[in-house]
């Protein structure tokens, strides 16, 4: 009789083993580092100008001011014929905003027709992939 009671033992150990490793597995998000969609394309609403392509817009985490952080890449196209300076906003659905303008600075001239321009815009306070994102690009006035 103790005899089943050490392997009854084992048994439950090894079970229980592999439902906690499988629950870790199945918990795991984006690794740092690991670029990923930062979003299903039906949970991000797009507000995007005429004069603008979305060329990338993708998720990763890093290091940001020392804690992992979600971030934003964003890159976008002058598709129309004059130079062009873009507001980005990005809005979650928790409440976080980020976004700036491309270029941030105009020391050296605007975006030029088909010139793509970038930017990482990191959001703190958010470590995993955001759910629901508003995105808005604008042009700038002169």
């Amino acid at each position: 009789m103790n005899q089943y009671k050490i392997k009854f033992s084992w048994a439950f150990f090894i079970f229980a083993a592999g439902i906690l490793i499988m629950a870790g597995c199945m918990n795991a998000g984006p690794k740092p580092g690991e670029v990923f969609s930062c979003a299903e394309d039906s949970d991000i609403t797009k507000t995007i100008a005429p004069e603008a392509s979305l060329e990338n817009f993708s998720c990763v985490i890093k290091k940001w001011e020392g804690a992992n952080t979600l971030h934003f890449n964003v890159a976008i196209k002058n598709i129309s014929n004059k130079d062009q300076r873009f507001k980005v906003n990005i809005f979650l659905e928790n409440g976080k905003a980020v976004g700036g303008l491309l270029p941030r600075k105009i020391k050296k001239g605007l975006i030029k027709p088909g010139q793509i321009a970038e930017f990482t815009y990191p959001v703190a306070g958010v470590n995993g992939a955001p759910g629901k994102i508003d995105l808005f690009i604008k042009t700038m006035s002169k």
